[in-house]
């Protein structure tokens, strides 16, 4: 059997991939649940919020002959020091490239980057119907599940999107053995640099 993605680049994404990402992110916002935004940020935005991440987080895009195909990050967990060492999930596709295993291949990435970062878990935030329809199925869940996510918890009707009400779960993957004492996070642009 081939391998679909043998010929897939995964790399760190740069300022000049901001539009074509945010092209793949919009008709998540646009037409789904999936993100719980209600407008697509403009391409400055969009740029601001991938050179932020990168001063601390890996941003890879999974490239193929030039062209786009989807993105995934890490970013911070709440944001407060004691939550250095975990970090949140984030990812995207276009939407004529589901099932062909270029998610995995970006997560996979993340997950190797995270742990040389000293990251010891990576936390997923993800929209969840109470029966599928036609703006969120769970189809993040068992993507997730997967790739060896486990559920953690869920809020009820915390989103509200095209007049529904959305539950959101927490699921989570533990990296490597959690140390008594952990060594600093390395910032992900510290780790381009070497």
């Amino acid at each position: 059997m081939m391998n679909r993605t043998s010929d897939i680049i995964i790399r760190t994404a740069c300022a000049k991939d901001a539009l074509a990402l945010r092209e793949i992110y919009a008709p998540y916002v646009e037409k789904t649940a999936v993100s719980f935004e209600y407008e697509v940020p403009s391409t400055e935005e969009f740029q601001t919020r991938m050179e932020n991440t990168l001063q601390k987080y890996p941003y890879l895009v999974a490239e193929k002959e030039g062209e786009l195909l989807g993105y995934a990050c890490t970013h911070a967990f709440v944001g407060r020091a004691a939550y250095d060492h975990c970090a949140e999930t984030t990812i995207y596709l276009k939407e004529n490239m589901k099932k062909m295993g270029i998610g995995k291949r970006l997560y996979l990435a993340l997950e190797e980057i995270s742990k040389v970062q000293n990251i010891y878990s990576l936390n997923a935030c993800i929209g969840c119907p109470e029966a599928e329809d036609e703006y969120l199925t769970m189809n993040s869940i068992e993507f997730h599940t997967h790739m060896g996510y486990r559920f953690v918890g869920r809020f009820h009707k915390c989103g509200y999107k095209f007049g529904h009400w959305y539950d959101m779960v927490w699921m989570e993957k533990i990296l490597k053995e959690h140390p008594e004492t952990p060594p600093a996070v390395v910032p992900f642009s510290k780790l381009l640099e070497q």
